[in-house]
């Protein structure tokens, strides 16, 4: 498994699951100095910052897991970073959320995803 086309794979089905339940996705991939977002999104009056963790079936670890507190840290700061550079609605409120996508042996995916992880 090519870790880098699997883990694109993860965050394009996340991106059409979001888009598929009436979120608008604004940017994915967005980079600061403190790290990176996967996918920014909103709906409604929330703006998500969205953590996309892709994992083989049976991996030691869960996928949430990997969104350790450093992780989350940095997300955080790379947010504010975000906040500060764009031209967002400051009435939206910010969450927080993580998608578990897990690449089974049969080739297919599953998407397990956790609003307000953090």
């Amino acid at each position: 498994m090519n870790l880098g086309v699997t883990g694109k794979k993860g965050e394009d089905m996340v991106a059409a699951f979001l888009r598929k339940n009436g979120y608008t996705v604004i940017k994915q991939n967005y980079i600061s100095r403190y790290g990176e977002i996967d996918i920014v999104a909103s709906k409604e009056k929330l703006l998500l910052f969205i953590e996309v963790k892709t994992r083989r079936e049976n991996s030691l670890i869960k996928p949430c897991e990997a969104v350790d507190l450093h992780k989350q840290n940095r997300m955080r700061l790379t947010a504010e970073d975000y906040l500060s550079k764009s031209e967002t609605n400051p009435d939206l409120q910010p969450r927080f959320d993580v998608a578990e996508v897990t690449a089974r042996k049969d080739g297919k995916f599953e998407l397990n995803y956790i609003k307000n992880a953090f």
